[in-house]
């Protein structure tokens, strides 16, 4: 599902798909840096709403620090438009290996 962008319609409609970005990938620092990119890019032509930005994501095993920067400029501009930022973490690894050992 990695970053699926879209306007909350009412309750008794379907919410408008907006875009989707990063098919197939689910580490976060690159899902943020493409909505970033988007919010710059295409995000700027949209009019204010309600919307939501929802980035799904796994584990990084080699987590440590250096988790991504969504800088205040597109926290602005998503703020300005109306657009709530979703963080769906999902369960298992980016890399989409098993585990040798479920034990641990």
């Amino acid at each position: 599902m990695p970053v699926n962008i879209y306007r909350i319609v009412s309750d008794n409609e379907k919410s408008e798909q907006i875009a989707y970005l990063c098919d197939d990938e689910w580490e976060l620092c690159p899902q943020i840096d493409a909505l970033s990119e988007w919010m710059e890019k295409t995000g700027a032509t949209l009019q204010p709403a309600e919307y939501v930005a929802d980035v799904g994501f796994c584990w990084r095993r080699d987590a440590g620090t250096r988790g991504p920067v969504l800088a205040p400029p597109p926290m602005r501009r998503m703020a300005d438009l109306g657009i709530s930022l979703f963080l769906s973490e999902y369960p298992g690894f980016a890399d989409g290996r098993k585990d040798e050992d479920s034990s641990r």
